[in-house]
């Protein structure tokens, strides 16, 4: 069969007047169309092109850096899983250690990494310990382990947190004196440094605000405020602008609302730039922004949606530029996932990366009008929350008082509401449920877990919960 020539003119441009007619002709309005943001803006149906827009800068062109997390509790089994993920096509490991934020229940024992890391080509594989208080003894471990195999430390890939912002939120405890932690964040900076290691020290970390219930503009502002709180102190010990701006990441949470993410992550670019620039930086390094498929979106009921909800967030994370995603399996809520699971979700990237070739083009949304206003919106709304935790003291302070926290409650109570009015419906849990669910096969299930920081209590912790569990509430 040949295929049909189609002629330049057979889809001739639709004009704004013309959207409006065919709107107005189903007896709606164009301003019925516009959605409501958690935020408190609205963004509309019809944006035009932005023909001026250029792409957001990155640290690097081409695909992102795909991630298979190693949370498993038995060290053994997590190391087989991590050469599996690693054959499967990860580019790299992120560590979740027992008692982190993000293991939800599970997490690698400290004193394992060595015997989970046995089967790793660390010269070839990119890592990252998650933030937890023992991150640095976790460097320490992977550096002494990386040498026994002959490999240079200083030619390692590497990044890790001594900032313990996250922890502080996530426990309401801080590990010792703040002031100490401060200092402590810039001396061993420059420690590592001077011994060659070049990965990040220093990770904002959104996911403890977004599993909370933060908004976007929440979530920015948080994860904006722990930069400059970590750029302070590394300033403070002697780095320049530019040396401290490479010692910082950012993680972000992404959830299933495609738009919205996409431009969050853009956001953050270009708030991070923003405030380089208020700084004196005239030529800011771009962020190095990491991704996490968000924990809040997850369901129990009926897991199997949650894949649909992780190539939709997973699809946005790499259209807003993030330098590296990580899936949840689709079970997390059930239990430890099992090798299935995890196949599965290391798939979804390898699938928009490799067959719908989502890394081909580095910033796609340049010049979207709908996206590039979205943009804006969140980006202002991001830097007004950093403007309200700066003015309460920054992120440690605004902690400490609750402000913070207070906020983010009230964004979970109005989606609870939301849930409860039916304004906002969850595929598989609210909506369309099953009328049996099907068994689903995890290696363990979650119990809480003792965590080793030691501190005094200081402020109320940001407890995580899904959106399901919202709708329990709500209910």
């Amino acid at each position: 069969m040949s295929a049909t020539k189609i002629e330049p003119d057979a889809f001739p441009p639709a004009t704004e007047a013309d959207w409006r007619a065919l709107v107005e002709k189903a007896d709606r309005s164009v301003d019925s169309l516009a959605t409501d943001a958690e935020d408190g803006f609205s963004y509309g149906p019809i944006y035009g092109r932005r023909h001026q827009a250029s792409p957001l800068a990155r640290l690097r062109a081409g695909s992102w850096s795909i991630m298979a997390r190693v949370d498993d509790i038995d060290p053994a089994r997590a190391g087989s899983q991590a050469v599996a993920d690693l054959e499967g096509g990860a580019n790299g490991l992120a560590l979740a250690l027992a008692g982190a934020p993000c293991a939800h229940g599970f997490g690698l024992p400290p004193e394992a990494i060595a015997g989970a890391l046995a089967g790793v080509r660390l010269d070839i594989a990119a890592l990252r310990i998650e933030p937890h208080p023992r991150s640095r003894e976790a460097l320490e471990t992977i550096i002494a382990f990386a040498a026994e195999g002959g490999h240079d430390p200083a030619a390692l890939s590497v990044d890790f947190s001594l900032d313990d912002t996250g922890s502080f939120a996530f426990s309401g405890r801080f590990p010792g004196s703040e002031s100490e932690h401060r200092l402590r964040l810039g001396r061993e900076t420059k420690a590592l440094r001077a011994r060659g290691l070049s990965g990040r020290t220093a990770e904002a970390d959104g996911r403890v605000y977004s599993d909370a219930g933060a908004t976007a503009g929440q979530e920015l502002g948080a994860v904006l405020a722990t930069a400059l709180y970590d750029l302070r102190a590394l300033e403070a010990a002697g780095l320049s602008i530019a040396e401290a701006t490479g010692a910082i990441g950012f993680t972000l949470a992404v959830d299933q609302t495609q738009f919205e993410q996409t431009a969050k992550l853009r956001a953050l670019r270009l708030l991070w730039a923003r405030l380089l620039e208020a700084s004196g930086e005239s030529q800011p390094q771009p962020a190095r922004i990491h991704a996490e498929t968000a924990w809040r979106m997850l369901s129990q009921s009926d897991p199997h949606t949650n894949m649909l909800r992780a190539t939709i967030a997973v699809f946005a994370a790499a259209t807003g530029g993030a330098d590296s995603i990580a899936v949840l399996p689709h079970t997390a809520p059930l239990g430890l996932a099992d090798k299935v699971a995890r196949r599965l979700a290391r798939n979804i990237q390898v699938i928009l990366q490799e067959e719908a070739g989502l890394g081909a083009v580095s910033d796609p949304a340049a010049g979207s009008g709908g996206i590039e206003a979205l943009t804006d919106l969140t980006a202002e709304a991001g830097w007004n929350e950093f403007r309200k935790i700066e003015s309460e003291g920054g992120i440690v302070a605004s902690l400490a008082g609750g402000a913070l926290q207070n906020r983010i409650f009230d964004a979970a109570s109005a989606r609870q509401r939301a849930l409860a009015e039916k304004r906002t419906v969850i595929i598989g849990a609210t909506i369309y449920p099953l009328q049996t669910e099907r068994p689903h096969a995890v290696l363990a299930t979650a119990t809480p877990s003792e965590s080793d920081w030691q501190g005094e209590q200081l402020c109320a912790p940001l407890r995580p919960r899904r959106l399901d569990e919202e709708a329990e509430v709500a209910a």
